[in-house]
């Protein structure tokens, strides 16, 4: 899979996974970039990302949360491919349509074929879910 840049729009600059239909087609697209206090995740919250209540599903942000450990453990991933073993988060506070979505985060520990990630995804600057998640490397890429 090979990151693409973004070349026009709010998102301009930042990269995505055109290859990845879940996370670009379905769900987001979901949107990264490297500045300089670290990775960054991000997506414009849509009608499509909100439930009956009229705020966003709970799915959504820990879909977007399993997106980001990824871009979060970029450095420690290197040229491997992984999996997501564990993915837990609180819930903080709503998300609303229109809003700037936002993940950033740290990789805890990496070794091995093993790396822990932990992050925060803030809606507009308001911290909305806090989650850890766990990647396993693994060989090949499909």
């Amino acid at each position: 899979m090979t990151a693409e840049t973004v070349q026009t729009g709010e998102f301009a600059g930042w990269q995505t996974w055109p290859d990845e239909p879940f996370e670009h087609d379905a769900a987001g697209p979901f949107y990264f970039k490297i500045d300089d206090d670290g990775p960054v995740a991000a997506f414009r919250a849509q009608r499509k990302h909100m439930n009956a209540g009229g705020v966003m599903h709970g799915g959504c942000l820990m879909t977007f949360a399993d997106s980001a450990i990824f871009t979060i453990a970029r450095d420690a991933m290197g040229d491997s491919h992984g999996v997501t073993l564990t993915l837990t988060g609180d819930f903080l506070d709503p998300a609303r349509e229109g809003q700037l979505i936002e993940a950033t985060g740290e990789g805890v520990r990496a070794g091995g074929k093993t790396i822990f990630v932990a992050g925060i995804v803030k809606a507009d600057g308001n911290a909305v879910l806090r989650f850890d998640g766990i990647i396993r490397k693994v060989r090949g890429s499909r």
